[in-house]
């Protein structure tokens, strides 16, 4: 058992909270951070980073809103320096698969002199039953600006797993994983397989859609990502969590039939 302690950064989040539960189950010491917890950690507010990092050798990273969205590489850019400045030793960062923004700020850590491993990773199973599509899903109708594009659904189940590996084993160091599931969907054949209908609609609607329900500002950062990532750049099979975990990744019915049955 090592002697390190480790940084959960978003860990009530749907990665962040699964690597904080292995991370425990396995003995290990964590400080799982967020808004609402003692120390406070708000990835808006660069005062509450040092008491989070200090005394931390190995830190999970999580950005919210999303490694894509304006300004993140200069936040990157200076957390990464707080956690230097706080004798962090290792930073395994959760990336977006096919992101410009985020490739930049993967960027950033891995030139940034500390350890680092990188999860690249794709759009997840679980948005589907635990995000922001779950009333989508309930009301059976998931409506998204993706048109015909196909995505190899990630589980954050797997995502976790490489996380966890890259906190506490050191052969990961310095290791891009693009994790993505084993298999391409479209979302038409994903919202079937939730006993739903999937909508194409145009980043317009889409836009006007998310601004009632999050704010103009988001609104457009979400569509601007989504204009991006849905191009057909996607549209292939990776094999990350095989080459950190000597495994398979999940499928997408697979997981929906552990959410079934839970």
């Amino acid at each position: 058992m090592s002697t390190h302690t480790h940084l959960v950064i978003g860990a009530t989040g749907k990665t962040g909270r699964r690597v904080t539960d292995r991370l425990l189950t396995a003995g290990h010491t964590v400080r799982a951070v967020s808004r609402g917890t003692t120390p406070r950690f708000d990835w808006e507010d660069p005062a509450t980073w040092p008491a989070a990092l200090a005394g931390i050798d190995r830190a999970y990273v999580t950005y919210v809103p999303d490694l894509a969205a304006p300004g993140a590489p200069a936040t990157i850019t200076a957390f990464t320096q707080a956690a230097i400045d706080a004798g962090v030793q290792r930073l395994v960062l959760l990336s977006g698969r096919g992101e410009h923004g985020a490739e930049t700020c993967e960027q950033i850590v891995a030139t940034s002199g500390l350890e680092f491993t990188l999860i690249r990773a794709s759009w997840f199973t679980e948005n589907f039953t635990e995000g922001h599509l779950v009333d989508s899903v309930r009301e059976g109708m998931i409506a998204l600006p993706a048109g015909s594009a196909r995505e190899p659904f990630v589980s954050v189940d797997d995502i976790a797993d490489v996380a966890v590996a890259a906190l506490v084993e050191d052969h990961h160091v310095g290791h891009l994983y693009e994790v993505t599931g084993p298999r391409l969907l479209s979302f038409d054949e994903a919202a079937e397989a939730l006993s739903a209908t999937y909508l194409p609609i145009t980043s317009d609607e889409f836009r006007v859609a998310m601004s009632e329900i999050a704010g103009p500002e988001y609104a457009e950062m979400l569509t601007a990502l989504c204009e991006e990532v849905f191009d057909g750049r996607n549209e292939s099979i990776r094999h990350g969590v095989q080459e950190a975990l000597g495994r398979a990744p999940r499928d997408f019915a697979d997981v929906l039939a552990t959410v079934s049955r839970g």
